[in-house]
């Protein structure tokens, strides 16, 4: 077959099957895959780590299943070890009988199974699910120029804005053929020209823009492109500090989910645009002004999918993408000062912090996990989106202050200030 992109000797070998019938399927599809989008060659992938997006069992994923067993029977492994996205179950989450039922017996009834081929397939530890892989605790953050293969979108957003890394919003599957090749198809946000603004976003507000909210607009606003956004380091700052990561990362993968965003710079604080400047701005880039009417607008068009929309929420998730150790603690502090105030001594609403096994571990090491216990808050490593995902859970009136989960689930959007007012308040 003729391949329209340059490729090296050793590509042209692992195509010819140099390392076996598998590894020259692995190889194709990625060559078909970056020839679709225009590659004009392969490059290695030189991250320490790579990160996959499915890490749930679900029963009709069976050509996933195979798939992995076709790799394993040929020896093929992950070049990198790898992270993967969080479990979709928790036996600490609130739930019931049916909801039980529908988990184990219907759905993620391959999680097992599907576990142990990760872990066959490289995956680093059991700690190791989540989408924010890119903690400290977990310990998967490329440096900056590092080129991936990964698929989650939030972490793609973050690795590429915050990090300074090159990654394009693969597939699944597709992320896992890159890290077992070493291999990835040199086109869009791996390119210097595909790294550029085509739109100038201007933060014109008169108080701290929501990031899940800022990011919503963004998001809807310019889709796939990527936005080059003035202004809003008056709000948080000029330095990357835990603060900044935390807004950013929230702030991305809104835009990544509302929209198809992979990179996105701020002006005067991502690593690129600290570097570059408004060099980075493409010719002929698209205005969008943002100001507190806008992001009043946009919060407001967010349907409410609840079959009765007065009632009171069952459920809360905080931690989409997983939260970091510092909002946990954040979050601990401010309800328990919430609490307090409205003369509560547990919320009035069933909740749930998410964040990752690792970060939850160092968290429970602190003074904060007695606190946050009091409050009758379950911490918890699980996916609340796959949570949410069946035909029982959406059905619920479950509220969030995640526009990801908001837009893929049946929840319901509030911003994190109304959340802790709503959940710290007694029950209607």
């Amino acid at each position: 077959m003729d391949y329209k992109m340059e490729l090296t000797p050793e590509q042209l070998a692992l195509l010819n099957g140099e390392q076996g019938e598998t590894m020259a399927k692995v190889m194709k599809t990625l060559v078909m895959y970056g020839e679709a989008f225009g590659a004009t060659k392969m490059v290695p992938v030189t991250s320490e780590m790579g990160h996959l997006v499915t890490s749930f069992g679900l029963k009709v994923m069976t050509p996933v299943y195979d798939l992995m067993d076709q790799l394993i029977a040929a020896g093929l492994k992950s070049k990198q070890k790898f992270s993967v996205d969080p479990k979709p179950v928790d036996p600490k989450v609130p739930s019931n009988f049916i909801k039980n039922f529908v988990f184990n017996k219907f759905m993620y009834t391959k999680q097992d199974s599907y576990d142990e081929q990760l872990r066959k397939l490289g995956l680093v530890g059991d700690d190791a699910y989540t989408c924010t892989c890119y903690m400290n605790e977990v310990g998967n953050l490329p440096k900056k120029g590092d080129i991936l293969s990964w698929a989650e979108s939030s972490a793609v957003v973050y690795a590429n804005s915050v990090l300074g890394a090159r990654c394009n919003r693969n597939s699944g599957i597709i992320e896992l053929f890159g890290s077992i090749a070493g291999y990835v198809p040199y086109f869009g946000l791996v390119t210097d020209e595909g790294r550029k603004a085509t739109w100038i976003v201007e933060v014109k507000c008169k108080k701290k823009p929501e990031a899940q909210v800022l990011g919503s607009a963004i998001g809807m606003k310019v889709m796939e492109d990527v936005p080059y956004v003035k202004g809003l380091t008056d709000w948080i700052g000029t330095e990357l500090d835990d603060d900044a990561k935390a807004y950013l990362k929230d702030f991305g993968a809104a835009t990544a989910s509302n929209g198809a965003v992979g990179l996105y710079h701020i002006d005067g604080l991502t690593p690129e645009a600290v570097e570059m400047g408004e060099s980075l701005i493409a010719d002929n880039a698209q205005v969008y002004v943002i100001d507190d009417a806008e992001l009043e607008r946009v919060k407001n068009s967010y349907p409410v999918m609840w079959k009765d929309k007065d009632k009171a929420p069952q459920l809360c998730f905080i931690g989409c993408p997983h939260l970091s150790l510092q909002q946990l603690k954040e979050w601990t502090d401010n309800v328990v000062e919430g609490l307090k105030k409205n003369g509560q001594k547990k919320v009035s609403v069933p909740t749930v912090f998410t964040a990752a096994p690792a970060v939850c571990d160092e968290f429970n090491k602190t003074e904060y996990a007695a606190k946050l216990a009091a409050t009758g808050v379950t911490l918890s490593y699980i996916c609340p989106l796959m949570y949410m995902n069946n035909p029982v859970a959406k059905k619920g009136r479950v509220i969030t202050n995640s526009n990801k989960l908001r837009t893929y689930t049946t929840s319901r959007y509030y911003t994190s200030e109304e959340i802790l007012d709503i959940i710290t308040k007694g029950a209607k």
